[in-house]
Order: structure tokens, then C-alpha cells, then sequence
């Protein structure tokens, strides 16, 4: 009988050997393929891992394979089972606001965020601006319609529209195509150009020569592409794998990269041939060993070409570019296109209009957070403060890919919510917007001026309009704080431009607090704020003597949101304020 027992435990112990080996296994593979950036292939792993008590650091893994294959609803139910464990990373409170913010869920993502950026109050203040930005300018949309363009888009990923001509645009997809092939980032296939007709809604791959070109032969993605202003010449962005092995050392670490490979972008031509595309050549200034170069866009006489690139002398981590067409016809070298456009985060998807007017996505100036679409006037190295263009060209998600051709109207891409896939495509046009100048209501205000354009409260670049017109917001604090954030700059910033363009206007400014707190604290308080903004502008060069300003206590609620009644964070933000009136020469 012993004997028995002794046997049963011994397969019992081996047993457990066995499956602990079993798992050390699987989660070793798990580790490997997300080294790899393999992403949805390690997360079919890790959620094997998971039991009654799984170990955190497989959970923030699998919250983390969410994020990148854009699945944010799993990733934010993910990183809050994370962070139930005291053993939790603090970076998981940073990427759980992420997704929280993605997912509008704004009161959380503001908590989160201040438990994350404890010994960084600079980095808070800009990551609570762009949480209150998206509360407002959602609900105070400016004038233009975003509509899915249902017939391109698919539950894959599609994006990167330009136009192939008047009824034609050409977009870049990873749905299911002939050859099969997968991305085991994220399960879909590899990235191809197509083409759609606006009239009979039809899609077919577009389909290129190689010719000679190793480049395209060794890409991994195909798009996305743009023609020159004739259509008969095309700068198309290929990604490609590079061994790890083969990349120099890191000049920061000191070490080489833990990773098998790395992917990289690089531009070349094409030609129109008898109704086809033929691949012509590489962009001169292609390093893929170094760093990437795409996502081209042309000026429309075809003697500038901007890209994003990540090589050196840039501003931040990844720079919008442009070079110069030669006599002889050749690019010449790169020029970073400056600090106006350039923050020390990511800038790409550039695109120019007729009017010279440059379309691009940022991740580094104040807005709605993610890639958000900016407009701005200039050339070259040589620029005026980039306009964000809000809600709804942008979203709390990642906006990019802008084109128009008469800035009435135009396409860009999103993952915002409620599309088919990961990215969709949108159609946008400008509504008809009336002409009005408001009393102090909390509503926005609307000055009809001509100004300058490229100057501070110049035309809105997309209207197309000869006769411009300026939307002048309300701006908006943090609570109990008067100083100016960053999207309440913005405003101001219009604000002088177009003071400073007609000298006789003269303009109110009232003030006002939520309901928290006294009366009488809240009177001081809004005094501040009206004096801020004043000194703001006084600063901008703006004479005292054409601004009146007043703090009005927590009088003029725009809202429900008296003493007493609860109300969510977004909807006290309403009342934390200060409205602006044109009081005098405005005739």
C-alpha cells in the first residue's frame, strides 16, 4: 500500500514538472515573439498563462499586445487587472490613461495620468491640457462633416489616400490579399495599394513593375503613394526588414539591438507606362542601415518634395523634411523643416495643397492627443504657428493622412471609433458656416475679418473661402488655477493676430469659476484668470487699454452644475472659463 502511494505522488510531482515545464515553455515563446514585435502571435501565448492568479507581468504583457494591435477595449480591461496587483509597473498607470483617453473615458484618464506623472508636473500639465482640449472642442465641434467612406473600408486596415485622378483615390490596405502573406504584428496581411472609384464604388489592387528594383522586391508593405500634379510620376514608401545585425551600434545605449530585426522606410519613383506603374528608381537619400524616409508629399509645381524622416539633425523623434528639385533635375540634400512644425515627438504624413497651405500629423503639439491633423502656412524651412484642426477632423485617436484639393473638402484616416477596421478612411466637408458675433454666453464667437494669409487668425486653411472668418473660443483652466495651458493658448494666440490686424477693436473679457467652493473664493479666483489672459495678450503685444476684463465668480453657469449637484469633471470644465466680446470697432 506504500508502495502505491509512493507512486502516485511520484506522478503527481512529475506531473507538475511536467505542465510547470509546459509553461515555462510557452511563455518563453510568448517572450521571444514579443521581442520580436510579433505581437499578435505572443499574445495567443501569453492568454495561455493565464489562471486563477496569473502572474502580472503576463498580464501587462498581454494589456500591452492589445495596445499595439489596437484593440483598446481589451488593453484598458487588461491594464486595470494589472494594476489591481501591488506589484504593477508605475509605467502601467501611463498606458492605462492611454487607452482610457482613447476610449474617452476622460475623469479616469486624468487620475491615472496624476498617478503616473508624480515628479513631472510640466509633462502632467500638457497631458491634462490635451484631456481637456478633447472635452471641449467635442463639444463645441468646429464647422466640418467626417463621414466613413463606407464602400473602401474593410475590417483590415485602410489608409493613406491620395488622389489618382478626378474620380480616383488610391489608398494603402492589409486586407486579404492573393499572396496570403501575414504580419505577425498583427495578423493581417501585408500592406498593398489599391484603388477606388468614387463613382462606381469599385476597389482593385493596383499592381507595380518592379523592374529592377531590389527595394521593392525585398519590401514587406507597399503605400502609401503620391502623384505629382501631371500623374505621371509617383513617390511610393516601402517597408522594409533590416537584420538587427546589420544596424550600427546605438549611440545612447552604447549596445546593439536586442531585437532579430527592425523595419524601415524608404521612398522610390514609379512612371506611368502604357496604363500601368513601373517602378523607376530609389530616393536618393534613402539609409536604411540609418534611419527611414517616406510618406512623400509634392508641392504642386512639383519643385519640393516633403517626407518624414527620423534621420539626424531633426527636432524630435521623427521630422518633417523637404528638398529641393536641382536644375538638373536631382533632389537636393534634406532640410529640416524647423521648430514651427517640428516638435521633439513624431511628425509625419505631410501633405501640400494648391495654395501652398502644408497638412500634417503631430504627436507633439497641444490638442486632443495621438496623431492629430495641423495646417500651416509657409514654405521650406520657413513657417507660421500650425493650426490644429479639432474635432471632428480630429479625434482622440490617431488622425492623420489629411488631403483636399479646394479646401472645401477632402479625405483623411483614423482608427477613431465606430469605423470597419483598425484604420478607416474619412470623407470631410465644411459645413456652411453663419456669421455672427455673440453676447458673452459661453457659445463660441465668430469675427468676420480679411486677414493676411499665414498670420496669426488668418483664414481657416480648409474653408477655401476668400472671405475669412475667425472662431474665437472660449479658453479654459485647470481646476482652481488661473495660468494658461497650452490649447487655452491657441486661442489667445488667434486672438492677438487678429487684434494686432485691426487695431480698433477693443475686446471684454468675463471670467468665471466652477461651483466648487465659496462665493467669495471664487470671485478672487476668476480675477486671476481675467488677469491672466490679459497679461498673456499684453505679453503678445496687445495695448492694455482695448481689453476690459472681470472675474464674475461662478455666476453664469453653462450648465447644470450648481452647488450640490454632481456633475462629472468634463462638465465643471465648461464653467472654468473666460469668454471673449467684441465690444468696439468691429464695424
Amino acid at each position: 500500500m506504500k508502495k502505491l502511494i509512493m507512486i502516485v505522488l511520484l506522478m503527481a510531482l512529475l506531473a507538475k514538472v511536467t505542465l510547470a515545464q509546459e509553461q515555462l515553455s510557452v511563455k518563453q515563446r510568448a517572450d521571444k515573439l514579443f521581442d520580436q514585435y510579433e505581437y499578435f502571435k505572443s499574445l495567443k501565448f501569453y492568454l495561455k498563462l493565464v489562471g486563477h492568479k496569473p502572474d502580472v507581468k503576463v498580464v501587462e504583457r498581454i494589456a500591452t499586445c492589445y495596445r499595439y494591435i489596437n484593440q483598446y477595449q481589451d488593453a484598458e480591461d487588461w491594464y486595470a487587472k494589472a494594476l489591481n496587483d501591488p506589484k504593477a509597473a508605475k509605467i502601467d498607470h501611463y498606458f492605462y490613461a492611454e487607452v482610457l483617453f482613447r476610449n474617452q473615458k476622460f475623469d479616469q484618464a486624468r487620475q491615472q495620468y496624476q498617478l503616473y506623472f508624480t515628479d513631472d508636473a510640466g509633462a502632467l500639465a500638457l497631458k491634462l491640457a490635451d484631456v481637456d482640449s478633447a472635452m471641449v472642442w467635442m463639444m463645441q465641434p468646429s464647422p466640418y462633416k467626417v463621414n466613413n467612406v463606407g464602400g473602401v473600408n474593410t475590417p483590415s486596415s485602410d489608409w493613406g489616400t491620395a488622389y489618382g485622378g478626378q474620380t480616383t483615390i488610391i489608398f494603402t490596405s492589409d486586407r486579404e490579399n492573393e499572396d496570403g502573406k501575414r504580419d505577425n504584428r498583427t495578423g493581417n496581411g501585408w500592406f498593398k495599394l489599391y484603388t477606388y472609384d468614387l463613382n462606381t464604388k469599385e476597389t482593385k489592387q493596383l499592381f507595380l513593375d518592379p523592374g529592377t528594383s531590389k527595394e521593392f522586391k525585398d519590401a514587406y508593405h507597399v503605400g502609401p503613394m503620391v502623384l505629382n500634379n501631371k500623374g505621371d510620376t509617383a513617390y511610393i514608401t516601402l517597408t522594409t526588414e533590416v537584420a538587427a545585425k546589420n544596424l550600427p551600434i546605438d549611440q545612447h545605449s552604447g549596445k546593439s539591438s536586442p531585437r532579430l530585426y527592425t523595419r524601415r522606410l524608404q521612398l522610390v519613383t514609379a512612371v506611368k507606362k502604357d496604363g500601368g506603374w513601373v517602378i523607376s528608381g530609389s530616393f536618393p537619400y534613402n539609409n536604411v542601415l540609418q534611419y527611414s524616409v517616406g510618406n512623400a508629399a509634392l508641392s504642386k509645381d512639383g519643385s519640393l518634395i516633403y517626407f518624414s524622416s527620423d534621420m539626424q539633425g531633426g527636432q524630435g523623434k521623427t521630422d518633417i523634411w523637404y528638398c529641393e528639385k536641382q536644375s538638373n533635375g536631382s533632389w537636393g540634400k534634406p532640410v529640416n523643416c524647423g521648430k514651427a512644425i517640428n516638435s521633439k515627438q513624431e511628425e509625419s504624413f505631410p501633405f501640400v495643397d494648391e495654395n501652398g497651405v502644408l497638412y500634417y500629423a503631430s504627436k507633439g503639439l497641444p490638442g486632443m492627443g495621438g496623431y492629430e491633423i495641423y495646417a500651416a502656412h509657409g514654405q521650406k524651412n520657413s513657417w507660421d504657428t500650425p493650426k490644429n484642426l479639432k474635432y471632428p477632423i480630429n479625434s482622440t485617436s490617431d488622425d492623420f493622412n489629411l488631403i483636399t484639393r479646394d479646401g472645401q473638402s477632402g479625405y483623411l484616416s483614423s482608427n477613431r471609433d465606430n469605423g470597419q477596421g483598425s484604420d478607416d478612411i474619412y470623407a470631410f466637408t465644411r459645413v456652411k458656416d453663419s456669421i455672427f458675433v455673440k453676447p458673452i454666453t459661453g457659445n463660441p464667437q465668430l469675427i468676420v475679418a480679411s486677414g493676411k494669409p499665414g498670420s496669426p487668425g488668418s483664414p481657416d486653411p480648409l474653408s477655401g473661402a476668400s472671405r475669412p472668418d475667425f472662431n474665437i473660443r472660449p479658453i479654459y483652466y485647470d481646476l482652481d488655477k488661473s495660468f494658461i495651458r497650452p490649447d487655452a493658448a491657441v486661442e489667445l494666440d488667434s486672438l492677438a493676430g487678429i487684434l494686432k490686424q485691426y487695431p480698433a477693436l477693443k475686446i471684454a473679457l468675463a471670467s468665471y469659476c466652477d461651483s466648487r467652493a465659496s462665493y467669495l473664493y471664487n470671485l478672487a479666483l476668476s480675477q486671476r484668470r481675467a488677469k491672466s489672459a490679459v497679461t498673456y495678450l499684453v505679453k503678445k503685444g496687445i495695448a492694455p487699454t482695448r481689453m476690459a476684463a472681470k472675474g464674475y465668480s461662478e455666476s453664469n453657469l453653462v450648465n447644470q452644475c450648481a452647488d450640490k449637484v454632481k456633475c462629472s469633471e468634463a462638465d465643471h470644465q465648461l464653467n472654468r472659463r473666460t469668454e471673449i466680446k467684441v465690444v468696439s470697432g468691429s464695424n
